[in-house]
C-alpha cells in the first residue's frame, strides 16, 4: 500500500511480467524472486495509510458461537460475527512521525529504482518523459498525434498507466509504436519500480523517446519520480484556469505545460493569460505550449521541443562514450609503458 496516499497496489499487473518480491540482505544485496497473490492472506485496500496485511484468527466461545479476528498491522481490529454478517471496526491510528517515516522509506526506495532508472535509459541515450494529467485532458489522444508526428523522425515505445485495461496502450500500438501496459489497480499512480520492470520488458531502441503516460490523477504522480528527464502536465482548456493553484505540487515539478484542447477556446470562460500566470507563480521556470490535439494546433512546436531533448540525450550519450574510450586508451598506453619495466 502507498502510504502517501493511501492506494493499493498488490493488484499491479505489468504486461507479460511476472510479480516479483524484492529482499534485502544483511550484506547489501537485493534479490527478486516471483510470488504468486495465492497466498492466503487479505489485502484491505480500503484502510487507513499505515494498514498492511490482514491476518485470519478463529475463535470458539462456551456458547459455542464462533468469531472470526481479521489483525491487520497497524492495530486496527474488525470482528466479524460468521452468520450474521455484523462487524465493527475499532482503528487505533499509527502515530504522525510513524507515518512520515513510513512515507520517508518508501519514496527513498522509489528514488532507488528512479536512480537506476535514469542510469540506464542515459547509457542508452533515451529521452523520458513523463506525461501526467487530470483524466480526460486528452492525454492519450495527443500522444498517438505525437507519435504519428515522429514516425520517421525518431522511435518512440510508450508505457501505458492506468487503473483497468488496455485501451490506450492498444491505441498506441495501432500507430505502429511498441506499447506496454501496467495495470495499477487501486493505485493512482505509476511507482519507479514498476517503470524499471517496464523498460527492462520493453528494451526501448538506443536514442529514441520513451513516452510514459502516468494515471489519470493531478495529485500523487507528482511525488514519485520515475527516472524521467521531465515530466510534462498536459491541462485541458476545459478544466478551469485555476488548476495551477489548486494542484501546485504537480505544476512545480513539471518542466513544460501543454495546454491542449485550445480549438474549444471560442465556446468557452477560459482565461489563458490567467492560467500561464498561477502556473509561473507556483513553477517560474515552466514552459508553456498552447496544443489541440485534435486539430494540430501547436504541435510543431511540441515536436520540436521532443527533438531537442532527445538531440541532447544522445549527445550526452555519445560525450560518455567518448569520455570512456579516451580513458581506455590512456589506460592502454600507461600498459604499453609499464611492460617493458614488468618484463625486465
Amino acid at each position: 500500500m502507498c502510504v502517501t496516499c493511501g492506494c493499493g497496489s498488490d493488484d499491479v499487473h505489468i504486461e507479460g511480467a511476472t510479480h516479483t518480491h524484492e529482499h534485502t540482505h544483511a550484506d547489501g544485496t537485493t534479490h527478486r524472486h516471483p510470488h504468486s497473490h495465492d497466498h492466503g492472506h487479505d489485502h484491505d485496500h480500503d484502510g487507513a495509510a499505515a494498514a498492511a496485511h490482514v491476518h485470519e484468527h478463529l475463535h470458539t466461545h462456551a456458547d459455542g458461537t464462533t468469531h472470526r479476528h481479521a489483525h491487520h498491522h497497524d492495530h486496527a481490529h474488525v470482528h466479524a460475527a460468521l452468520g450474521t454478517g455484523a462487524a465493527s471496526v475499532v482503528t487505533a491510528p499509527a502515530p504522525a512521525s510513524r507515518l512520515v517515516q513510513v512515507e520517508r522509506d518508501v519514496l527513498a526506495k522509489n528514488d532507488a529504482h528512479a536512480q537506476r532508472n535514469r542510469r540506464l535509459l542515459a547509457e542508452r541515450g533515451v529521452f523520458a518523459l513523463n506525461l501526467v494529467s487530470s483524466p480526460g485532458s486528452g492525454k492519450t489522444t495527443l500522444l498517438v498525434r505525437t507519435i504519428e508526428r515522429l514516425a520517421g523522425r525518431l522511435p518512440v515505445a510508450v508505457i501505458e498507466g492506468d487503473q483497468q485495461t488496455s485501451r490506450d496502450a492498444d491505441r498506441v500500438r495501432a500507430t505502429g509504436a511498441p506499447a506496454l501496459q501496467i495495470n495499477t489497480g487501486k493505485g493512482c499512480h505509476l511507482d519507479a519500480a514498476m517503470v524499471e520492470t517496464a523498460i527492462e520488458r520493453l528494451a526501448p531502441a538506443p536514442d529514441s523517446v520513451l513516452m510514459i503516460e502516468n494515471v489519470g490523477n493531478l495529485v500523487c504522480p507528482s511525488a514519485f519520480d520515475l527516472g524521467e528527464a521531465h515530466k510534462v502536465v498536459v491541462l485541458s482548456v476545459t478544466e478551469g484556469e485555476d488548476k495551477p493553484l489548486k494542484y501546485p505540487d504537480m505544476f512545480h515539478a513539471a518542466s513544460l505545460m501543454l495546454l491542449n484542447k485550445v480549438d474549444l477556446l471560442p465556446h468557452l470562460h477560459f482565461d489563458v493569460e490567467a492560467c500561464v500566470t498561477h502556473a509561473r507563480r507556483v513553477n517560474p521556470a515552466i514552459e508553456v505550449l498552447p496544443v489541440s490535439a485534435t486539430r494540430g494546433d501547436g504541435l510543431d512546436a511540441w515536436i520540436a521541443w521532443i527533438e531537442r531533448g532527445a538531440a541532447a540525450a544522445r549527445q550526452r550519450r555519445r560525450d560518455e562514450v567518448a569520455q570512456l574510450q579516451r580513458r581506455v586508451a590512456e589506460l592502454e598506453a600507461q600498459l604499453a609503458r609499464l611492460a617493458p619495466r614488468a618484463a625486465g
